[in-house]
């Protein structure tokens, strides 16, 4: 069940550094080195998948409004942060594979969009990085989600996203044919660790942006961390 995954990840995009989901903010990664940028997905009035954090428009946009409720026409023209734009999934997937980075694709589905949107994504994915020297890892917090792309995509690596891992995580890991769990870095414990280090399970977690906190995480085992704070980690 091991896999190879750099031991930083661009949350985001850019993190911090900027605006969030957007192409700039991948190139920014990659300016500064990092091989592994998070993005998260989810879809448009339109169907169509987009890189968006939030349901709602209000905090990384111009706009307003439920972003499963808002077309194509009105969200790409949009300013999310210093003049660029909502970048559309396929857009994203392209400069990632340009630039070599292993892409974490986040399924991240409006309330009640959990399978509509793990489709596409699912099956995009994997058409999108057909043949990639550096293939995708999709991710979500939406086992519904998972699901979809476990029977749709499978040959499309999974990490499974919990704040806090559950008692039963590893059932879950192993239902979903999950290779990565990925959780909250302070809520993180030793006797998950511990499990996950005896399956030979890579353990990733988010958002981690000082230091010294990294250093614990690395040294207790954990496997890749996902950052803000790009400048800190730059390589």
């Amino acid at each position: 069940m091991s896999i190879s995954l750099p031991r930083w990840i661009a949350h985001r995009g850019g993190g911090k550094l900027a605006p969030e989901n957007t192409l700039a903010g991948i190139r920014l990664a990659a300016s500064l080195s990092y091989r592994a940028v998070e993005f998260d997905v989810m879809l448009s009035a339109d169907g169509t998948p987009l890189l968006i954090h939030d349901e709602t428009l209000e905090r990384t946009t111009n706009g307003s409004g439920k972003v499963c409720e808002t077309s194509d026409a009105v969200l790409f023209a949009l300013d999310a942060g210093g003049g660029e734009r909502i970048p559309r999934f396929a857009e994203a997937a392209a400069l990632c594979r340009e630039l070599g980075l292993l892409a974490n694709v986040e399924i991240k589905p409006a309330s009640g969009h959990e399978v509509a949107t793990a489709e596409v994504v699912a099956r995009m994915t994997a058409d999108l990085w057909r043949g990639a020297e550096v293939p995708p890892l999709i991710s979500s917090f939406s086992l519904a989600a998972l699901e979809v792309a476990r029977d749709l995509a499978p040959e499309v690596r999974r990490g499974v996203l919990f704040e806090k891992p559950p008692a039963d995580w590893r059932t879950e890991l192993r239902r979903l044919r999950a290779v990565a769990l990925h959780c909250d870095a302070d809520l993180l414990d030793d006797v998950v660790l511990a499990e996950a280090r005896a399956h030979d399970i890579p353990v990733l977690c988010y958002t981690v942006n000082s230091e010294k906190q990294a250093k614990m995480l690395f040294a207790r085992g954990v496997s890749a961390l996902f950052t803000d704070r790009l400048d800190l980690f730059a390589h």
